[in-house]
């Protein structure tokens, strides 16, 4: 039992499952590792941890933050930080407060256009921070579209009718927030920076590794086989560690598997084993890590 997932979600963010049910579902899928990866969140992680040790799943703290990028959108996994960091806990604080401070903007948008939707219908799974995705299952509920998927394309997604911009550190200070806190920065699907040109992706990947990312999220399953190859080869130009990660939300999206999907089914536990030991030769190593 080698197969990990180095990305997913509980509902202390935007996925179904809480900490203790991923890891559940984690065993049963015969994982022996995952990475809990919540949105500006590092909440669900102790849970996780404890349901981890009881069911012999391993079990790696980390987070996503959102970062400042002018194309398409930008997203820092952090691995093995200290989730107890003052510093890290209070960015991620400012992080929900402003989420909090969109909702009801993206909801005034949507009334504008003619949807009856309120605040009061906007409900969380189960605890953690509102967002769109609970947005997109109350429009599903009400019947204004037929899955969270059609929500997105059609009203919630970046450029749609009705997003709201929200606040974003910069890409140096989500990565320095993660070093800051003893983890691993790593740069989230970057096919999701919407950069067609091979040689401007190296360039952001040059600018960010001098700022201190560690590692590119190469295997994903919104990525085509032509596009792991290239991360694949800007990785290792630039001696960036590869992960990859299902990015699992549980019920919130069609077709998303824990440890399944394209060039993730079958992740080795070598990824992570790559991670820890660029921990130990940094010297930012704390043991155990499982």
């Amino acid at each position: 039992m080698d197969r990990i997932d180095l990305h997913t979600h509980s509902s202390h963010s935007d996925g179904s499952f809480t900490p203790r049910q991923l890891v559940r579902l984690a065993r049963k899928e015969a994982l022996r590792a995952i990475a809990l990866t919540d949105h500006d969140t590092v909440a669900g992680v102790e849970e996780a941890l404890t349901a981890g040790k009881e069911l012999g799943v391993e079990v790696v703290p980390g987070v996503e933050i959102s970062a400042q990028y002018p194309g398409g959108t930008m997203h820092i996994l952090g691995y093995y930080l200290c989730t107890g960091n003052r510093e890290l806990v209070s960015q991620l604080e400012r992080l929900q407060r402003e989420r909090a401070a969109r909702n009801p903007k993206i909801i005034e948008r949507l009334q504008t256009l003619g949807l009856d939707i309120t605040k009061a219908e906007i409900q969380p799974f189960h605890s953690g921070q509102l967002g769109r995705p609970h947005i997109a299952q109350a429009l599903v509920r009400k019947g204004y579209v037929s899955s969270i998927d059609q929500a997105f394309r059609r009203y919630l997604k970046k450029g749609g009718p009705g997003y709201v911009e929200k606040f974003r550190f910069s890409p140096q200070q989500a990565i320095t927030m993660i070093r800051k806190a003893g983890g691993l920065a790593v740069l989230a699907h970057p096919s999701s920076l919407e950069i067609e040109e091979p040689t401007h992706l190296a360039q952001l990947v040059e600018d960010l590794q001098t700022n201190g990312l560690e590692g590119m999220e190469v295997y994903y399953p919104g990525h085509t086989d032509e596009m792991m190859v290239l991360y694949q080869k800007v990785a290792h130009r630039f001696g960036l560690l590869c992960t990859g990660g299902s990015d699992f939300h549980g019920t919130l999206r069609n077709g998303s598997y824990l440890g399944g999907g394209r060039g993730v089914e079958n992740l080795c536990y070598g990824l992570l084993q790559d991670l820890k030991d660029r921990l130990r030769t940094s010297g930012r190593i704390r043991e155990p890590l499982g």
